[in-house]
């Protein structure tokens, strides 16, 4: 029998199969997420995303990709995958960002060209990680969907890793040294630990450093399991540096920001995304934070840490 991985793993491979040679964007509900549409509505605005908001409008291109993901990994079912679609739709699938492309031939290097430019940062911390975050999004929906990475995209995406500016970029604490990302369960452990320390260190300001421990950490796991060690690696001193800067927790200046209402619902459930108002979806975290979450829940395979998690989970959710 398949665990859940292993069902994610071939399932988005027969999608793949399924659709290489499709560019039809309309949703067949009766389909479900077979046609991958979120995947090429997210391409086109991760690649487009740096002529827009880059940061903003970023998000919004991996949120998309997360969302697939998301679906497919936990096999959320018709009602669920359903219910995002119209929620994007009602917000950013006609738009302009997410626009298809010229029709063009794929290039061959592609996700070596953006591999490569995600390992120039030079360990350097940059706006939360999203350097990463965006590179895993992008070489994941083109290994999906290769058909897609024409030269428009690929360097519109490597414009947008390039666009990510330096942040926080502390020393890191000569302490931390997160087990490596191709062991996938050990450094899932550490990853979900920091989260759900954060989510306690920062009540009351937001949730933004815990969700994000999970989106940056996961990104370089999940690049690390797609066979990119090196690139993976190459992020190493930047995330140091990031969990350095999460566990001095909020600063003076910290924003204080209304925690979320205990709810026992969770994005695996239709009936969280049904109770979502129609314009909620801010620039795509309540997509970003949950597919990670899934995805190294997965990988840990720890019942305790995912209980502790979870009895907490409302806060990020």
């Amino acid at each position: 029998m398949l665990n859940r991985r292993q069902f994610a793993l071939t399932s988005t491979a027969m999608l793949s199969l399924a659709t290489s040679g499709s560019d039809r964007f309309a949703m067949a509900e009766e389909r479900g997420l077979a046609e991958q549409r979120l995947v090429r509505l997210g391409l086109n605005a991760l690649a487009r995303a740096p002529e827009q908001n880059y940061f903003a409008d970023g998000h919004r291109g991996a949120a998309l990709i997360s969302a697939h993901l998301m679906c497919v990994d936990n096999q959320l079912g018709d009602e669920t995958s359903n219910r995002i679609g119209e929620l994007f739709d009602r917000n950013w699938a006609s738009s302009k960002l997410c626009e298809t492309f010229p029709q063009a031939d794929p290039v061959d290097d592609a996700v070596k060209r953006i591999g490569e430019k995600l390992a120039g940062g030079g360990g350097v911390l940059r706006e939360v990680g999203h350097d990463a975050i965006f590179a895993m999004h992008a070489i994941k929906g083109f290994r999906m969907l290769p058909t897609l990475a024409t030269e428009a995209r690929v360097d519109g995406v490597c414009k947008l890793i390039e666009a990510i500016k330096p942040w926080r970029d502390v020393s890191p604490d000569e302490a931390i040294d997160p087990p490596a990302f191709e062991d996938s369960a050990a450094a899932s452990k550490f990853i979900l630990q920091e989260a759900s320390d954060a989510i306690d260190r920062f009540r009351g300001f937001g949730q933004g450093f815990s969700g994000h421990m999970l989106t940056f950490g996961q990104s370089l796991v999940e690049l690390a399991a797609m066979g990119h060690v090196e690139w993976a690696e190459s992020c190493r001193t930047a995330f140091r540096k990031y969990v350095t800067v999460t566990r001095q927790g909020p600063q003076p200046d910290a924003r204080v920001i209304k925690d979320h209402k205990p709810s026992k619902l969770r994005p695996d459930d239709a009936e969280y995304w049904q109770q979502r108002g129609e314009k909620t979806l801010g620039i795509g975290h309540v997509f970003k934070y949950p597919y990670a979450y899934y995805d190294l829940l997965a990988r840990a395979d720890d019942p305790q840490l995912e209980q502790a998690l979870d009895a907490k989970a409302w806060q990020l959710f």
